[in-house]
């Protein structure tokens, strides 16, 4: 199957394109496009894949679902367009961010500049209805994000996986702790982000590891 993608990830995952349940998945979202309002843009489906490539990859940081209203969605998890207000847990991230690193919240809640550096943005599911949260869950999205997390973890090493909340950390169970830094915390959602998310210092750690490893840090 021909699928529009960033060339360095469309040949890692090339033989997962050709799987039953790939097809499927192809099937039911093309008539989910057809049928009803989808986020994000179709053309914005993969675009984690096209900002962060393969052997780019730094960062995996580890969403669920996309936004499911009106100008949010663009393809990256947490991130939102260009003038679109922030979410409760953008704003928790962006105020982490201010007390780990003193830097105060961006004017935009477009995370682009975070994928272009090195963060595959990746939602666990990456289509939704519009005004219906989860609405493409267990359709298979869910396989193939897994196969993309399992060939980063058996390809490359000292990546830091930020995985927040227990959805992110089941996904996370397939990757070597001892080749990588694996950095867990409750979710930044309002409903949690007390219990532990703020002060986690995340982004901190995570530079204080790429820099160890002869990485560039990220300018969150």
């Amino acid at each position: 199957m021909d699928v529009k993608m960033e060339q360095s990830w469309k040949d890692c995952l090339a033989d997962e394109f050709e799987k039953p349940y790939f097809t499927q998945l192809t099937d039911f979202v093309r008539e989910a496009y057809r049928k009803g309002t989808v986020y994000p843009p179709g053309a914005l489906i993969f675009n984690a894949f096209d900002r962060c490539p393969f052997d780019k990859v730094k960062v995996v940081l580890l969403g669920q679902d996309p936004y499911h209203e009106p100008g949010q969605a663009h393809g990256l998890c947490f991130s939102v367009q260009d003038g679109a207000r922030f979410p409760p847990s953008l704003i928790n991230i962006f105020k982490e961010i201010q007390a780990d690193l003193g830097k105060p919240a961006p004017k935009n809640g477009d995370l682009t500049r975070w994928a272009d550096q090195g963060v595959l943005l990746l939602n666990a599911t990456l289509t939704v209805y519009a005004h219906s949260a989860a609405s493409h869950q267990n359709k298979g999205w869910e396989v193939f994000t897994d196969a993309v997390i399992h060939r980063l973890a058996s390809r490359r090493e000292q990546i830091v996986y930020i995985l927040w909340g227990s959805y992110a950390q089941r996904k996370g169970a397939m990757i070597d702790r001892r080749r990588n830094l694996v950095l867990e915390s409750p979710h930044p959602s309002p409903l949690s982000a007390s219990r532990g998310f703020f002060g986690n210092r995340h982004f901190s750690k995570t530079n204080e590891y790429l820099i160890e490893t002869g990485q560039d840090p990220i300018d969150w």
